[in-house]
């Protein structure tokens, strides 16, 4: 099955490409903000932004959720489930997103306990987050829409989505700060602006798929409570597992930050590097989602299983390829990152750690998009949390006079956990024939 590999490639190239350009974005916050008289504006503007990633990010089950069962019923051209699907998670993404924003005074103040910023950046941090938490229904339901799109095998229509949403946002910055003289409202009503937009491109390139398809619009599927709840119950399991991941990123940044500034700024630089390798392996695991789940949808095994072989090999070549840049290329990329002599000697003495890191983590990224594609989530909540709690904290316990040496053994033993425990329950489901019923089976 040669074509299998176009396949994953057609996939993986569009969300690369975009997941890259992502991080553009906080660049130009920083620049325009940077050149304003005060620190306060960009320090109020980097804790708002900490303060939203936190929140959006546990909300990734809009995306993945919805992309794992729209491959499905896509793969089993069940065009009523494929718009119910849909108008589900926009419903349910407005609901949450309204929610959130009845909910923004406790989160600041919740917030704002946790950061405690001077009252100067509080009060800029106040204007940032106020005016920016009345786009969490466009962002929740761009999720939505990304997920769908990702689900209907439409591969470049994510990227000029994200595209998009990034470039006005970066042009309004530019214009509401440097052009209007505004501060941190500026870049959040920029935020704002771009994701309203984005949300009415995505409504656009969704209406056209289904023209392309000759979907008709069946609004009677949206009370569906059986499908409803299996929405729910995805998602539910994917927001958990979010949490997990989410706490094991705060207490790792929490106890670096314990053990001096130095090694909080040095330990900040090489989590940049993780997200660097996250956004070029999350390419292979949106591709493994929706091919997998066309094949679940379909019950074709041969697919099914050609499409896990091809996602692995492609994710294991793009681990090796980050682990080779790291290892010749590591320390000159952190001098292109600080100017500080004390951090860059900090970053490179704990750059061994980073460089085998992708070989050990790209098994869970890539599990992560086949059980997506399965739509059995219980798994990804079940191995995060045990990885968790019976590897990352007791290792990290055990491993405290090490200093952080020990922080990084712990976070090695969550990734290692993380990827074994996922490997082993596909092995075991594969082996027990119970991933899913498949034709002649």
């Amino acid at each position: 099955m040669k074509y299998i590999h176009n396949d994953v490639w057609r996939f993986a190239w569009p969300m690369i490409i975009a997941n890259v350009t992502t991080p553009l974005l906080g660049l130009v916050d920083a620049a325009v903000l940077g050149h304003l008289p005060s620190p306060i504006y960009l320090g109020a503007v980097a804790i708002g932004a900490s303060i939203f990633s936190c929140i959006y990010w546990s909300m990734g089950f809009f995306r993945m959720g919805t992309t794992g069962l729209v491959a499905q019923a896509y793969g089993a051209r069940d065009s009523k489930s494929i718009i119910r699907i849909l108008f589900q998670s926009i419903i349910l993404a407005i609901v949450i997103g309204l929610l959130l924003i009845l909910c923004a005074k406790p989160v600041f103040l919740l917030s704002t306990t946790f950061f405690q910023p001077s009252s100067l950046v509080s009060a800029e941090l106040a204007s940032y987050y106020f005016i920016r938490i009345y786009s969490a229904p466009a962002v929740l339901i761009n999720f939505a829409l990304l997920g769908w799109l990702i689900g209907m095998h439409k591969t470049r229509a994510p990227l000029y989505l994200m595209l998009l949403a990034n470039s006005v946002n970066i042009v309004l910055d530019v214009f509401f700060v440097m052009g209007l003289g505004m501060t941190a409202t500026g870049v959040a009503l920029a935020t704002v602006c771009a994701d309203y937009l984005s949300m009415g491109f995505g409504l656009y390139l969704v209406t056209r798929v289904l023209r392309e398809q000759i979907i008709q619009l069946d609004f009677s599927g949206i009370y569906y409570k059986a499908g409803f709840f299996q929405l729910l119950s995805v998602n539910r399991h994917l927001f958990f597992r979010s949490l997990s991941l989410l706490f094991c990123f705060a207490f790792f940044t929490a106890q670096g930050s314990r053990l001096g500034d130095t090694t909080l700024a040095s330990n900040a630089i090489l989590i940049n590097f993780l997200l660097l390798i996250s956004n070029g392996l999350d390419g292979f695991a949106h591709a493994a989602e929706a091919l997998t789940g066309k094949a679940v949808g379909e019950k074709c095994k041969t697919l099914f299983k050609a499409t896990v072989r091809t996602t692995g090999l492609w994710s294991a070549i793009m681990a090796i390829f980050f682990l080779l840049v790291f290892y010749m290329g590591g320390e000159v990329i952190i001098a292109l990152l600080t100017d500080i002599d004390e951090i860059k000697q900090e970053a490179s003495h704990y750059l061994p750690w980073l460089i085998a890191l992708p070989l050990v983590a790209v098994w869970s990224y890539w599990m992560d998009g086949v059980f997506i594609g399965l739509a059995r989530t219980g798994v990804m909540q079940n191995t995060t949390i045990a990885a968790t709690l019976c590897f990352f904290l007791p290792i990290w316990y055990l491993a405290k006079p090490l200093g952080n040496h020990g922080l990084w053994l712990a976070f090695y033993a969550f990734s290692f956990a993380r990827s074994a425990l996922m490997c082993a329950s596909y092995y075991l489901l594969d082996k027990k024939q119970k991933l899913v019923v498949w034709k002649n089976e």
